[in-house]
């Protein structure tokens, strides 16, 4: 197990004293209020980061372009082509 990373914080004397009623009516200390607080937040906005979100225009679109048929150009075709020319199956 790697050892404990410290992180300092500095506090404006009014914020400190909202963080310590806080952590109070949690039932726990100023560090565990603040740790947990922050874990929540960043947990929260890495998911929200995550996701995609789309208009649902644009989801509309998308789901139609997969839905649609698919044309090969030129180059798929000759690739494929090729493919069948030179691939050997077992």
């Amino acid at each position: 197990m790697s050892a404990p990373a410290r992180f300092d914080l500095k506090l404006a004397q009014d914020e400190k004293e909202l963080l310590s009623q806080a952590a109070a009516l949690m039932g726990t200390t100023m560090a565990g209020f603040v740790r947990t607080a922050a874990k929540e937040k960043a947990r929260a906005l890495v998911e929200q980061e995550r996701r995609v979100a789309l208009a649902p225009r644009d989801l509309e679109i998308i789901a139609t372009a997969l839905d649609s048929a698919f044309a090969p150009n030129k180059a798929l075709k000759a690739a494929m082509k090729r493919a069948r020319e030179t691939v050997r199956r077992a």
